[in-house]
């Protein structure tokens, strides 16, 4: 029998069912392949599951057949947690770096992943089984309870119309007459937040002036050098985490 839970080998398995004491499930097919032929899963071997909603679980693999399995909850072993509320708002960039954006940004602790469409976006179509599954897997293998809420992409004006005016928007502005981001953090602990990034071109003169225009809306610098997209938005939320969120 392998405990596929240890540390450092540690298998987790994001599933959709309930979750609690003897609560048996299926896994899916793709799941079940990677259990019974990767891994090399026999009937006894545990793993850990969670769903977002009822904690972390350690499953022992019954009724194995040829294609699939049966995954039988014995013990919580870890209650379920949230994610600080913080939201990404960025622009979509090319496939690799977006996979890594989405990866890593999960890690990071987002609640939300908002992809918009500027005016300078290169990308016109966002693949939002390919982000989930991202977001999944990174939660899978970080430890996380969640997976981040991957919503569907919008226009950047409807988008910041839809923000409520009770979350603020730390505006990762290229122009760089704004404060550090690091300065301005420190004056928004304890309240709702989303960081904006721009794509690649960054933001059209007037898209930036309309976001500045906003009430809830705090520009903030990353600093003197050029930062690619996807290097900004992980920068700004390595800043909140480790000043607002659950870094401290």
């Amino acid at each position: 029998m392998t405990d596929l839970t240890d540390p450092g080998g540690k298998t987790r398995l994001h599933v959709e069912a309930p979750l609690g004491p003897q609560a048996k499930l299926t896994p899916t097919p793709d799941q079940a392949h990677y259990l019974l032929h990767v891994l090399r899963a026999k009937p006894g071997d545990r793993v850990s599951l969670f769903n977002g909603r009822d904690g972390e679980w350690r499953a022992i693999i019954t009724e194995v057949t040829k294609r699939n399995c049966t995954l039988t909850c014995e013990v919580q072993t870890a209650p379920q947690t949230a994610a600080p509320d913080l939201w990404l708002i960025f622009a979509p960039v090319k496939k690799i770096p977006a996979d890594y954006m989405v990866q890593k940004a999960t890690e990071l602790g987002v609640r939300v992943l908002q992809p918009v469409f500027t005016r300078r976006t290169i990308v016109t179509r966002v693949n939002m089984d390919r982000l989930r599954a991202n977001a999944i897997e990174a939660a899978e293998q970080s430890a996380r309870t969640d997976v981040p809420e991957t919503r569907e992409p919008l226009p950047l004006e409807k988008c910041l119309a839809s923000l409520p005016t009770t979350r603020k928007l730390i505006f990762c502005d290229e122009a760089g007459d704004a404060p550090s981001i690091a300065d301005a953090v420190k004056t928004l602990r304890g309240e709702p937040c989303a960081i904006l990034t721009g794509p690649e071109g960054g933001f059209d003169p007037a898209e930036r002036d309309s976001i500045r225009a906003r009430s809830s809306v705090v520009p903030v610098t990353l600093g003197k050098r050029i930062l690619r997209a996807d290097t900004a938005a992980l920068a700004a939320l390595a800043v909140w985490q480790s000043i607002a969120g659950d870094w401290r």
